[in-house]
């Protein structure tokens, strides 16, 4: 089985509700960086960090500029900042122009982390309503990588897993549960051989 080092996930509209179903199957023994970029309102603190410390294995946190990255740790990106992987691997922060209308970008993540991580990475995109993401997620599946999408039909909103699916028809199409599934069974990096248990 391949070994991953981390996971980037996108998500927008609907997609607190999509991340609890999905977020807090990893356990402390994947050992894994995991990134998350959600669409929220710009002018406002985000309470994510917050609201998943509670209800995840690993520890979680709003990324912050120029921090090494650490194994076990989920980051969220903060209100209006796009957030990068650099070299090191650290996290870098950037209030460049918005993408999609969006600042955080998926596709900024997900290319970044692509850049970095190659296929070590896999690539997650959510539900949502445009199409940020998608070219990110083909980004990843240049580099190596692994790529799922939630399911369109089970999204509370389409665009964003169809129009990543367009991008890169060689994702997996999975239900919440199914991802769920899988990430449980993920130690060190290595997914579960057993069936479903893999990228």
């Amino acid at each position: 089985m391949k070994e991953i080092s981390a996971i980037a996930v996108g998500a927008s509209a609907g997609g607190v509700e999509a991340l609890g179903a999905v977020l807090p199957a990893l356990r402390r023994e994947a050992r894994v960086a995991v990134f998350v970029v959600v669409h929220l309102p710009r002018e406002r603190p985000s309470r994510l960090a917050e609201i998943f410390a509670t209800k995840c294995s690993l520890t979680v946190v709003e990324a912050d500029d120029k921090e090494p990255i650490a194994p076990g740790t989920i980051y969220f990106a903060p209100p209006d900042y796009h957030l990068l992987i650099d070299t090191g691997p650290q996290v870098s922060l950037s209030s460049d122009e918005l993408v999609h209308y969006s600042r955080p970008s998926i596709d900024v993540l997900f290319e970044s982390a692509a850049d970095i991580y190659r296929d070590r990475l896999l690539g997650i995109v959510l539900t949502g309503a445009n199409d940020d993401g998608a070219s990110g997620l083909a980004a990843i599946a240049r580099g190596g990588g692994a790529t799922w999408v939630q399911a369109p039909h089970t999204a509370s909103a389409s665009a964003m897993p169809l129009a990543a699916l367009k991008s890169t028809p060689s994702s997996a199409s999975l239900e919440l549960g199914e991802m769920a599934q899988r990430l449980r069974g993920l130690v060190g990096g290595v997914f579960s051989p057993a069936p479903g248990g893999h990228p």
